[in-house]
């Protein structure tokens, strides 16, 4: 399978993580997809007007029964409702196409841009970056600094900061900031404190030939190796042994 990410255009790069491109196979085939806090739109010549992918709590699994071209820009956390006209937490864990988002007129003529076009994959992926750098000049009262603040903070505590401890920094109520976080992130702070948890763990899990497990949740913001287990159960649908094994046992 062919993926690649490529950097944004320097005038989205604080709001997008990259744009990508990928080639699913010909073979019939099922990958799981993680959650990783961000959300994306796709456009796939299978169905080319295009669908953004909501925050997601826990693994999903993609099947393909046939060669799939795509073409996607993955929004930064707290990012994305900058670009789409609704708060996140309808999004989550959904499918949403791109028309209901857009309109269909908008929807249309940006699936018939990308579609036509001939161009090597890096311009075709520009056609997505021209349309969201004009929403982006129309849409910038989206944006909560609040919101924006409280990420950074538990991404650089990688999520061992308490939301009772994140309120209080900002001197808000937990329920403001879980609002806040609702429309605009799509999650609540807590979840989104697992998720990043969560992605650290499956890092070093990846690079670890043979992981010391209850140090590694110890490391990582687990109160033990069972609360370890336990977010892998729920978030990957595995336990962290069996994610390992099939990460390190790929043939």
């Amino acid at each position: 399978m062919h993926y690649c990410e490529y950097s944004p255009h320097p005038k989205l790069a604080a709001y997008v993580d990259c744009v990508w491109a990928a080639r699913a196979p010909g073979f019939a085939h099922t990958h799981r997809v993680l959650p990783d806090n961000c959300v994306d739109i796709l456009w796939q010549d299978s169905g080319p007007e295009g669908f953004a992918v909501g925050m997601m709590s826990s693994a999903i699994l993609v099947a393909s029964a046939r060669p799939v071209r795509t073409l996607a820009v993955r929004f930064k956390p707290g990012m994305a409702r900058l670009f789409l006209a609704t708060p996140l937490h309808l999004l989550t864990d959904q499918r949403v196409d791109i028309d209901q988002l857009w309109g269909r007129s908008e929807a249309g003529r940006l699936a018939e841009a990308l579609w036509t076009s001939e161009a090597p994959e890096r311009a075709q992926l520009a056609i997505i970056e021209r349309e969201l750098l004009r929403r982006l000049q129309t849409d910038v009262t989206r944006n909560a600094p609040l919101v924006q603040q409280a990420l950074r903070a538990l991404e650089s505590s990688g999520g061992a900061l308490r939301v009772e401890e994140l309120a209080a920094q900002f001197s808000v109520s937990r329920q403001h900031l879980a609002a806040q976080f609702r429309e605009h992130v799509g999650l609540s702070p807590k979840l989104f404190a697992r998720i990043c948890r969560f992605r650290q763990a499956t890092a070093a899990i990846r690079t670890t030939p043979t992981p010391d497990w209850a140090q590694l949740a110890l490391d990582y913001g687990y109160f033990d190796q069972s609360h370890l287990i336990h977010d892998f159960q729920e978030l990957a649908g595995n336990t962290p042994e069996r994610f390992h094994f099939s990460n390190h046992n790929v043939v």
